[in-house]
């Protein structure tokens, strides 16, 4: 279902939240929006909107019941980057790409794209200590997914000997004040050549040439969780923490009392955060028990 011609997404079954796709950079109207969902025939009893970029005050007078955050790289040159905002460690790791025969550059969308992408969901099971969500789809469908916001994305693909073994998909929002990695993943058998340095080099560049100010990869932080290694892989690479106002207004008198209840928030966000952590071993152990039992049996 599309409200002002964009996709809304709808969490929880005894109060819905809705939110609109894209909502930590695309730019909103909060009036026509609520508007437009208090017409729906579809039941949604809070919605929520982030502010984007680079407005970090709270603009609005709807409720505000907590800060979001934004994993974000200021942009002015290539240059400044690479000098001042990254260390010594990661342009070493950027060296060794090139050092050892990767590529990046900008590519089009097209068949040997769409097949590589393909490829790339397909190597592995297991990513990050749980299953690899893109494993198993089709090449339509992968085709479908990286096909939205076609018009104002940027892709980047990392070659080695002419071989696609990472890519990323940034997409900027329509006035180009920020450029957001929407799809990120390089092969797990080319690790040793720091692909993913290398493509958030590109992407930097890529920003720079466009002159977009900011470069943002989703959060830099979620819930009560601890710092790991994909958080400290962004501060390497120059991504800062940048906390924006997300509001939620309710819509119907469930929303409002789910409100008052402190009912929009997530259960994760409930749970102290050394239980959490707890659970995220347990989890991985699971997934690695299950890999290694995989392989012995392939």
């Amino acid at each position: 279902m599309e409200v002002c011609n964009r996709e809304v997404h709808i969490r929880g079954r005894l109060v819905r939240i809705g939110r609109l796709d894209g909502d930590e950079y695309e730019l909103l109207d909060p009036p026509t929006v609520i508007e437009a969902l208090q017409r729906l025939s579809l039941r949604i009893d809070l919605f929520t909107f982030m502010q984007v970029l680079p407005q970090t005050t709270p603009q609005y007078d709807y409720p505000m019941r907590l800060w979001d955050n934004l994993a974000a790289v200021p942009i002015s040159t290539f240059d400044h980057w690479w000098t001042k905002q990254i260390d010594g460690k990661t342009r070493n790791m950027v060296r060794r790409a090139e050092k050892k025969g990767v590529v990046c550059r900008e590519v089009p969308f097209d068949d040997a794209l769409v097949e590589g992408i393909h490829e790339l969901y397909n190597e592995a099971a297991f990513r990050q200590g749980r299953r690899f969500a893109h494993r198993g789809r089709d090449l339509n469908t992968v085709r479908r997914m990286s096909a939205t916001f076609l018009e104002r994305s940027i892709f980047i693909g990392a070659f080695y000997e002419e071989k696609l073994i990472g890519f990323t998909k940034l997409v900027s929002d329509h006035n180009y004040g920020q450029a957001n990695v929407m799809h990120f993943l390089s092969m797990t058998s080319h690790k040793d050549k720091s692909p993913n340095n290398a493509l958030i080099a590109q992407a930097v560049r890529s920003c720079a040439d466009r002159q977009i100010p900011y470069l943002v990869y989703a959060k830099f932080s979620y819930g009560r969780k601890e710092r790991d290694s994909l958080s400290d892989f962004k501060q390497h690479n120059g991504f800062q923490r940048i906390e924006l106002p997300r509001y939620y207004v309710p819509l119907t008198l469930r929303g409002r009392v789910a409100l008052r209840l402190g009912m929009h928030r997530r259960l994760a966000e409930c749970i102290p955060e050394p239980v959490l952590s707890q659970l995220r071993t347990i989890r991985t152990l699971w997934y690695t028990r299950r890999q290694r039992t995989a392989r012995e049996h392939s």
